[in-house]
């Protein structure tokens, strides 16, 4: 017989019953991503096995296919920037051609290949795409809840920047679905971190939150009213972040030296980290002194919070002027917001706080930890939608760019406006130019300019079999379809025949099935491997279990049922496990576990009988089955 182990409520790490299984809340960060999930009513996010709650978004690729994921990663950003991917998110959606504009400000090299626009890094693994990297810091979360959970994770609420267009939730949703991941829902991360500040809970009134992460700015303007959750505008910018602070950190280094000289890309690497290490003490310091290491030359550099101030400035003027655009379009003055919420790292800085007062009048919110809040309301959100939270709080958002087609001219028609709730259908007609068309090409578009060229090209299809009649004269009907997470599908209509034909969008240079396809095979590839960690750890978490509940029993009973004998046989097998628990070998784990349990098995016996002796000390058997009778009714 094992030893049984009995813990104090609240010290299992085992969940109870009231918390969910199979959903999850994700912040898919641009520095840091988080798991959290609802355990006793609350919102928590999950720690790996050192107990660190974040996960650094970085990802590292090896020449025989295995890849790092993290922490791990990370210790290889200066001595492998060609291989080891940060920032990702800022790729997320982005075509090949619009990525040459700021190809120099990452270390690895950016490929695009003929007849297509998605873009590729060039790793010593072969190409990978951005969807493909996100997929593996998504699929290490995923373990990471399914290892606390112990049961499989399917499902999933992730965070995007409210201001992330088409391009980028379908890219989002492409990296889940490599990673396994059913999306539950898109949700924008400022209404995420609402939800984690308990707006939904009866609080009434209008909010702004404010999010500046590592690679994205956004700000929301949300009302609470009547258990309506409604987002009346956002704006933002999905470049402007934490990194580009970095990146300023470490071009006034560049200056200061007297001898300018050529950075390597792992010089840039290096120094990025560290410029991120002084941004972070200089949250709690006054001045921050360093060396920097350029071509194998070691510069000694200093940086005052006055200065570092001096170089954000900029930054943080660009996000106010944001957020007073973002109060403009929902259409109310700052004086009555009811409260504004702080989200993202960057906002510990105390010059982005004390603009951040200045401009609202009072102290922000913050007493919820910024880089987990986003994380925390997705929890909540997976919560309700999977059926399990009786709240009847209702979440309307809204979508963050126009949605247009292309009209003769290269102009653009608006169907749906930026700042309309979601999720909507909203149709308008239109017609034909020449005599005896008989078919349309639909362009569909996104962005607030009035040209085509100024606006972004999501799809393109045609419609076919129009009845040929005067120009003018057809009644071609185009629906928008928008669902609650930013998603487009649109269908064009001849009204007179029924003729019609529609497309779920997915950007030019969005991934096709098939790349998803390959992705996905190339991911159950070292599935084998996966499931070999996983039970790896398992056998390493019971036997560290067993081996605890061992040494807490002997140092409460062990003289009093032990021989020295008995003993000295059960710390023997101890050792031995302790030592296979050392060495990682599964195998021997698992043998010095049913050993040490077998070991221990008459001693386990002999407690638990005293104890049931103690219990039922001066009970008579009447008692016993007379409580027996009761309890069967």
């Amino acid at each position: 017989m094992a030893l049984l182990q009995i813990s104090e409520p609240n010290q299992s790490q085992h969940l109870s019953d009231d918390t969910t299984s199979s959903a999850v809340g994700i912040d898919l960060g641009t520095t840091h991503s988080l798991v959290a999930i609802i355990k006793n009513g609350e919102p928590v996010t999950l720690p790996d096995e050192q107990g660190c709650h974040t996960l650094p978004s970085c990802v590292r690729f090896l020449a025989d296919g295995h890849v790092m994921v993290g922490d791990e990663a990370r210790a290889f950003v200066a001595t492998d920037s060609a291989n080891t991917v940060l920032s990702i998110k800022r790729l997320m959606g982005r075509s090949a051609d619009a990525l040459k504009k700021v190809a120099g400000q990452f270390p690895y090299t950016l490929i695009q290949r003929e007849h297509s626009q998605v873009p590729y890094i060039k790793t010593i693994a072969g190409e990978v795409t951005p969807v493909e990297v996100s997929a593996h810091i998504l699929l290490a979360l995923k373990v990471r809840a399914e290892r606390y959970l112990g049961t499989a994770v399917t499902e999933a609420v992730i965070t995007v920047p409210a201001y992330f267009d088409d391009a980028q939730r379908q890219a989002t949703r492409d990296a889940a679905k490599v990673a396994g991941l059913k999306v539950l829902r898109l949700l924008n991360e400022p209404t995420s971190a609402a939800l984690a500040y308990g707006l939904d809970k009866g609080t009434e009134g209008l909010f702004a939150v404010y999010d500046l992460g590592g690679g994205t700015f956004d700000v929301s303007i949300l009302r609470m009213k009547g258990g309506v959750f409604e987002v009346l505008a956002t704006a933002g910018d999905s470049a402007l972040g934490g990194d580009d602070i970095d990146r300023l950190i470490v071009e006034h280094w560049l200056s200061e030296i007297e001898k300018p000289v050529a950075a390597r890309a792992d010089d840039i690497q290096r120094l990025t980290e560290c410029a991120r290490r002084v941004k972070e003490q200089l949250s709690e310091e006054g001045v921050v002194s360093t060396a920097l290491v350029l071509n194998d030359v070691t510069y000694q550099v200093t940086l005052n919070r006055e200065l570092f101030n001096q170089l954000i400035e900029p930054l943080v003027q660009r996000t106010l002027k944001i957020a007073s655009q973002a109060l403009r379009s929902a259409g109310v003055d700052v004086k009555e917001l009811s409260d504004l919420i702080l989200v993202g790292g960057s906002t510990r800085a105390p010059f982005v706080r004390e603009k951040l007062t200045t401009w609202l009048g009072r102290s922000p919110l913050f007493s919820v930890d910024p880089d987990r809040v986003v994380a925390l309301g997705a929890a909540n959100q997976a919560w309700n939608l999977v059926g399990k939270n009786k709240g009847s709080w209702l979440l309307i958002d809204v979508l963050p760019l126009s949605l247009g087609l292309e009209m003769m001219g290269g102009l653009v028609e608006k169907v749906i406006v930026r700042n309309t709730p979601i999720p909507i259908a909203k149709t308008k007609e239109f017609t034909t130019f020449k005599d005896g068309q008989q078919a349309m090409s639909i362009h569909v578009l996104q962005g607030e300019r009035e040209l085509v060229k100024d606006c972004r090209s999501l799809a393109r299809f045609n419609l076919v079999g129009i009845p040929s009649m005067p120009a003018g004269m057809a009644r071609i009907q185009v629906t928008f379809q928008v669902d609650a997470d930013g998603l487009l599908c649109v269908t064009a209509k001849e009204a007179s025949t029924g003729v019609q034909s529609q497309i779920q969008v997915q950007p030019s240079y969005g991934l096709t099935e098939k790349e998803i396809a390959d992705m996905l095979e190339s991911a159950h590839r070292f599935a084998r491997e996966d499931v070999l960690a996983r039970q790896l750890t398992e056998a390493i978490v019971d036997a560290e279990r067993l081996m605890g509940s061992v040494d807490a029993a002997i140092t409460q009973d062990g003289k009093r049922f032990l021989s020295p004998q008995e003993f000295k046989e059960i710390d023997q097998v101890k050792m031995q496990l302790k030592d296979a628990v050392g060495l990682r070998h599964r195998e021997n784990i698992l043998s010095f576990t049913k050993r040490l349990n077998a070991k221990t098995a008459s001693f386990a016996a002999m407690r638990m009988n005293e104890g049931v002796r103690g219990a039922l000390q001066g009970v008579s058997v009447e008692s016993v089955l007379a409580d027996q009778s009761e309890q069967s009714y």
